[in-house]
């Protein structure tokens, strides 16, 4: 199953377009777990487990896991979200950017070492840094659009010759001639809801990965509003807010609490633009 219709069916099948992403933090893991890296996989499986049926999709950054040296824990969490919620894509948080053959050894090294079924890229150096990924039949490749974090703007949001802000062309490019394998996809902040919006209108039919709502502030009624269409999946993706929502033995209860109410208030958002429309 490609990644977009594995979008659909989990935001089917879960009512969500929330997106939990893993990003492990051994200093503020729970308990007897605090500042302990051999326990990375087990703080991410638990919080997989308890959250499995509330969101679109996981998200692991590949960075909390590098720093510790835990890219064999990272494998057997794909792993283990691949087999308790098979109905589940993984994006795999990584930002790749780079050319001919070392392209290819990343699109390897996240397609068939990890065993992801998207991940997020930067297209900076052009199509010939992506095209290697576009090479896996289903897997898809979010690209880089308009970040959620204050300096985006020192270059996504420069005007080009022909009037389009940097993140507009690689709107208009992700819609269009690279998006030859069907399975592109873009990042835009919650940050930035009117970015949001620009781009929805530029790329009216591709998936939105949305950070920034949580910890990061950004508005979920915004978003929504922004963003999603009843034929145009967004991923809104949670990390902190939900993986430390406690730091007790209860921080399991506690993450999954903190998943549903944030998919409750994105479908609250979703139902309320939906009307308007």
């Amino acid at each position: 199953m490609s990644f977009t219709a594995q979008l659909a069916r989990a935001e089917s099948l879960n009512d969500s377009v929330l997106c939990v992403g893993l990003d492990p933090d051994p200093a503020k893991f729970p308990g007897s777990w605090k500042d302990d890296p051999a326990r990375i996989f087990d703080f991410c499986a638990t919080i997989v487990d308890a959250t499995k049926d509330l969101v679109i999709a996981f998200k692991p950054q590949i960075a909390y896991f590098a720093a510790h040296r835990a890219e064999e824990p990272l494998e057997r969490l794909i792993a283990h979200i691949h087999k308790a919620a098979p109905e589940v894509p993984v994006i795999l948080d990584a930002k790749r950017g780079d050319i001919g053959s070392t392209a290819e050894q990343y699109a390897r090294e996240v397609f068939e070492r990890y065993q992801a079924d998207a991940v997020t890229l930067s297209p900076f150096m052009g199509y010939d840094s992506i095209e290697p990924y576009l090479r896996y039949e289903g897997k898809g490749a979010i690209l880089l659009c308009r970040t959620s974090n204050p300096g985006g703007g020192d270059l996504q949001a420069q005007v080009l010759a022909d009037g389009d802000a940097l993140f507009e062309r690689i709107a208009r490019l992700a819609q269009g001639e690279w998006n030859r394998s069907g399975q592109l996809a873009l990042v835009v902040g919650a940050t930035y809801p009117e970015e949001i919006e620009r781009v929805r209108r530029l790329a009216p039919t591709l998936p939105l990965l949305i950070p920034g709502i949580g910890a990061q502030g950004g508005d979920a009624m915004a978003t929504v509003r922004a963003g999603w269409r009843p034929d145009a999946p967004i991923i809104v993706s949670s990390s902190r807010a939900v993986l430390y929502a406690s730091r007790g033995d209860n921080f399991a209860q506690a993450a999954r609490a903190a998943a549903q109410a944030a998919r409750n208030e994105l479908n609250t958002a979703r139902r309320a633009v939906h009307a308007a429309r």
